[in-house]
């Protein structure tokens, strides 16, 4: 149950507000070096992205930056970074 709750309210979040997909889409592009087109919600930062833990941390401080927030390292999970849709739900309940 835990499990349908979490996805619905990280799509609800999704839905809600494109401005923090499109600043993930933004940072992605800054810390991978490229213009990043084909990015949705759905793109999975590991296995379609290639990130490493190192482009993680250049992630999360370039979104700290651009949305003027402050990530809490103790509530980041690794299921908050499966996909930019999981992370643009984090933002939002973070915000």
């Amino acid at each position: 149950m835990t499990t349908v709750a979490h996805t619905s309210a990280t799509t609800d979040a999704v839905a809600a507000d494109p401005e923090i997909v499109a600043a993930i889409v933004t940072a992605l592009g800054d810390v991978l070096g490229q213009d990043l087109t084909d990015i949705t919600a759905e793109t999975r930062l590991f296995d379609d992205l290639s990130l490493d833990s190192t482009a993680v941390l250049g992630l999360l401080m370039a979104l700290e930056d651009a949305m003027g927030m402050e990530v809490d390292p103790e509530s980041l999970q690794q299921h908050h970074l499966e996909s930019v849709g999981a992370l643009a739900g984090f933002i939002a309940e973070s915000r």
